[in-house]
């Protein structure tokens, strides 16, 4: 959008950028890429894998083999080196089809290969990221625990020093990918006095000695994809194997979820797009008094109401792919894209199963298995209260963004600077 440089309004309620709305020839390849892919290997099993719990690693593979898991990460490290736009139209696709495709977009890129692109050495990235992006390994990212969410200073894992390495003790909940993972993006305290200035981020491998992990059965949703728990106990840890300096932790942690936030923001979109199509397609269909139910004013008050919320969410995401291909600081932009976008979502599933009538109740259409999967989006990568905070403090002028090192792609260009803690 364009902002006259004249006007009084207050800095955190504009971007100043100008939003291009025609896809390039190399989007819109990577966009058919990603759908083809969906459709043709997963589609015609997900309401089976989803019913059944089952995780399918294979589907990943070919997610890896397709160059899919490594799109935003430079061609020097094993990835294609394409912008913002590129991946949020990827997870948009991807989650179209199911939510566990997307999630694996944001563990495995957003909260994980990003990072290590951000933060890690020449060593460590050559170590873990190109095999992560050439989809060789899977990778996930741990911060949550039993006892600590939202609030990251209460972490309880703890990490101390022993020499040359570090050795850690405690335990990760609600991890995405734990019982799969070939690499753990591990945040711990190295002194809880400190809470979240304490924090510090470790690489950890499958198979290290301590680290056991675990399944956690009976989600409500996102059934195809692995959730699980972490423990370490005694996990030594060379000190090479730590991500940037002690007490960053929470500085990394924070701008992960910069980018774990903008790859669900995108899903979002994918998941309205879903609820909306199934939906125009069974009010076409079924008859009710004589005509099809979508001629009724209040089913097309439903429909019309998902076009407005993807239409709005797709803005909102694309702006902030925007600002993250020019390298700007968009923990506002992103913020709100998630916010508003997973809102819109859940809204759009319990709105499609409406549509649906008794149906929608039953799996045997798959607008039951959109609202299970839309319900948790608006809990993780910062629940609705946390972001709805974080808006009105921005426009209260409570909260404003400083610089911050943020990852391009290599066509843009890279601009440093000290990294800055995202929340």
């Amino acid at each position: 959008m364009l902002v006259d440089a004249g006007s009084r309004v207050h800095p955190a309620n504009v971007t100043g950028i100008i939003m291009q709305f025609e896809l390039t020839d190399e989007q819109k390849q990577v966009r058919d890429m990603v759908h083809e892919f969906a459709h043709r290997e997963v589609a015609p099993h997900i309401q089976d894998w989803d019913a059944k719990g089952e995780f399918h690693r294979e589907a990943l593979d070919k997610m890896g083999e397709l160059g899919i898991l490594g799109l935003p990460i430079p061609e020097q490290y094993g990835g294609s080196g394409l912008d913002y736009v590129s991946l949020a139209l990827a997870c948009e696709e991807l989650e179209y089809v199911d939510t566990f495709l997307r999630v694996v977009m944001s563990v495995h890129v957003g909260l994980n290969s990003l990072a290590l692109w951000q933060w890690a050495t020449e060593e460590q990235r050559q170590r873990w990221l190109v095999p992560q992006a050439q989809g060789e390994k899977l990778a996930t990212f741990a911060l949550t625990e039993p006892n600590a969410g939202s609030d990251a200073g209460a972490i309880e894992t703890v990490a101390m020093r022993d020499g040359d390495s570090y050795v850690i003790n405690g335990a990760k909940m609600w991890i995405s990918l734990a019982d799969v993972a070939d690499h753990f993006l591990v945040f711990a305290s190295i002194d809880r006095t400190q809470k979240h200035k304490g924090l510090t981020a470790f690489v950890l491998e499958r198979g290290i000695d301590g680290l056991t992990t675990g399944t956690i059965k009976g989600k409500l949703g996102i059934r195809a994809g692995n959730t699980g728990e972490l423990a370490f106990n005694n996990v030594q840890v060379p000190a090479e194997h730590r991500i940037g300096e002690e007490g960053e932790g929470f500085k990394i942690a924070m701008s992960c979820i910069d980018q774990g936030r903008f790859t669900v923001a995108a899903g979002a979109v994918g998941l309205t797009r879903a609820c909306l199509d199934t939906s125009v397609k069974y009010a076409n269909e079924r008859q009710t008094f004589g005509q099809p139910i979508g001629r009724h004013q209040l089913v097309q008050e439903m429909i019309a109401q998902m076009v407005a919320g993807q239409e709005a969410s797709r803005l909102l995401v694309m702006q902030a792919a925007e600002l993250k291909n020019r390298g700007i600081r968009n923990t506002r932009e992103t913020s709100l894209a998630k916010w508003f976008a997973c809102d819109v979502a859940l809204k759009s599933a319990d709105d499609a199963i409406q549509v649906h009538g008794s149906y929608g109740f039953s799996n045997e259409y798959p607008v039951e298995r959109f609202w299970r999967n839309a319900r948790g989006a608006v809990i993780y990568e910062g629940t609705r209260e946390v972001h709805t905070l974080l808006q009105a403090e921005y426009a209260l002028g409570y909260r404003e963004d400083r610089p911050l090192r943020c990852p391009q792609p290599p066509a843009v260009g890279y601009e440093s600077g000290e990294p800055i803690a995202a929340d």
